[in-house]
């Protein structure tokens, strides 16, 4: 399909893009690598007036020591993140996960900071920022604020920021020496997952599911049961607790609820055996 008329503005800078959502609104949207924004355009899914092309903001690519976290600037490719060293290091579950996007086209244009702001339940990303208890931080007219992964997805394609913000920083706590694992069950390589779990194991556990509700989503069911002393095989009986199962031609709920079970004893396995 061919998408609705609009602008097109280019900018050189998140205050030059921050002021051309302030000035057009809930009518502009943000596109920097597009293979979020585009395919829901040529559905008629989104029909921004101006597209504001953020795609050539160099200063927001980055992959920064923050001391007791990484900072990586909301423009950096998943191609980059998946072959950093520092993260690989001290986080290898997201290098990982980036690995895991699409294929090498996607991951050489797609950028992290799209991947969290589209907040679609079936991506990778948001599920590895909320079971490292990751943040965004968020920048508008009157400043920046830090918002908690938690925070973040509010709903299908839905975000917590205002319609005059865009994420300028992705922050993910160091954790070398965690255990972690990133399950992702497809027909196909390369296909969005019918169910995928990414587990840390650090002390406290932090679980984040894949296709498992309209948003990406917390395993809170199974984080507090591994808190109370249950076994990985008990407390992923939790893992569909909350949650509503999307259903299409991939699978029911029933099924995604079998899947997600499994899929979460698996990762909590592997997380354990990678524990140092």
């Amino acid at each position: 399909m061919i998408p609705s008329k609009f602008d097109y503005v280019a900018v050189d800078s998140a205050e030059a893009a921050i002021a051309a959502l302030t000035e057009h609104g809930d009518e502009a949207k943000l596109m920097a690598g597009g293979h979020s924004l585009i395919p829901l355009m040529k559905f008629r899914l989104a029909n921004p007036t101006v597209v504001v092309d953020i795609g050539k903001v160099q200063d927001l690519s980055y992959i920064n020591d923050g001391g007791d976290h990484i900072a990586i600037g909301a423009l950096t490719r998943h191609m980059a993140v998946e072959t950093s060293d520092l993260l690989k290091a001290e986080v290898p579950l997201l290098a990982h996960c980036a690995s895991q996007v699409g294929d090498p086209s996607v991951r050489h244009r797609g950028t992290i900071g799209g991947s969290l702001a589209h907040s679609d339940a079936a991506s990778d990303l948001p599920a590895a920022l909320l079971a490292l208890n990751g943040s965004v931080v968020a920048k508008g007219p009157s400043g920046e604020r830090v918002i908690a992964a938690d925070d973040l997805f509010a709903g299908f394609l839905e975000n917590s920021l205002a319609d005059d913000e865009m994420i300028t920083e992705v922050r993910v706590p160091k954790m070398a020496g965690a255990g972690w694992s990133y399950q992702k069950f497809n027909r196909r390589a390369q296909d969005w997952a019918i169910v995928g779990v990414a587990a840390v194991l650090n002390g406290s556990a932090g679980v984040g599911l894949v296709n498992m509700s309209s948003m990406p989503m917390r395993a809170s069911a199974v984080e507090e049961a591994l808190a109370g002393g249950a076994s990985h095989a008990d407390a992923a009986q939790k893992a569909a607790d909350g949650g509503t199962p999307p259903e299409d031609l991939n699978g029911d709920a029933e099924y995604r609820t079998h899947l997600a079970k499994v899929l979460v004893e698996r990762a909590l396995t592997e997380a354990a055996s990678r524990k140092s």
